[in-house]
């Protein structure tokens, strides 16, 4: 159902993209109405998702994130996890990923607040995930190029219906290409996190992180 804002004057389409100056995006994505929701910006194309997140996003989204933690502090890597943490280049682009990493020096630089990071004061993260439940076209495609513009180092989608990782090192203007073991996290083959995400249906999480535990010290 759209919404009409009072200020500015504007039909709101959730979970569409649609056509907004920067200003008018800003003014949707900072009301607190939308706290809730998810915020991106590409190319003069704004998209607010606000669909409940079912719990099949819910249990990859805490998994995946999980097994990062676990991996980083077996391998000594110092990272920093964010979970719907909003990334800004002012008038130009926005994005809130699913999960997002900061790696080694950077983890211990972002910012302590709970405002937007700002990409013009801060680096992008290493990494950005988004979990695809429903939305895998465009997380490969729309979402893929704005990750690209961000310069964010390695993005993931993870689709649901089929335990699988589509990982993409990021190559600055010359695009972005598929990769079958983590940049960022160096010697992380993305099947072994398939795997775990595929036993789920006949473990808990638990045993998952037990099984991680056991190849990781490997």
């Amino acid at each position: 159902m759209a919404q009409v804002l009072e200020n500015p004057i504007v039909t709101f389409i959730p979970n569409q993209w649609q056509t907004a100056d920067w200003d008018t995006f800003v003014a949707i994505a900072d009301d607190p109405a939308h706290a809730k929701s998810k915020c991106y910006y590409f190319e003069s194309q704004m998209q607010v998702e606000t669909m409940g997140v079912g719990p099949n996003h819910a249990i990859y989204n805490g998994l995946i994130y999980a097994a990062i933690v676990l991996y980083c502090a077996l391998k000594q890597i110092k990272s920093r996890g964010l979970i719907n943490a909003s990334y800004r280049k002012p008038d130009r682009t926005e994005a809130q990923p699913d999960i997002s990493y900061y790696f080694n020096e950077s983890a211990i630089n972002i910012p302590d607040s709970n405002t937007i990071i700002d990409l013009e004061t801060y680096p992008a993260p290493g990494l950005a995930i988004e979990i695809a439940a429903t939305s895998l076209n465009e997380d490969l495609g729309t979402k893929r190029l704005l990750y690209e513009s961000l310069g964010v180092k390695e993005y993931w989608v993870i689709n649901v219906e089929l335990n699988e990782i589509l990982a993409f090192q990021i190559l600055g203007i010359n695009g972005s290409q598929r990769i079958y073991e983590s940049i960022v996290l160096p010697g992380l083959d993305l099947s072994v996190l398939e795997e775990a995400l595929r036993s789920r249906k006949t473990c808990d999480d638990s045993q998952i992180m037990l099984q991680l535990l056991t190849h990781f010290q490997g």
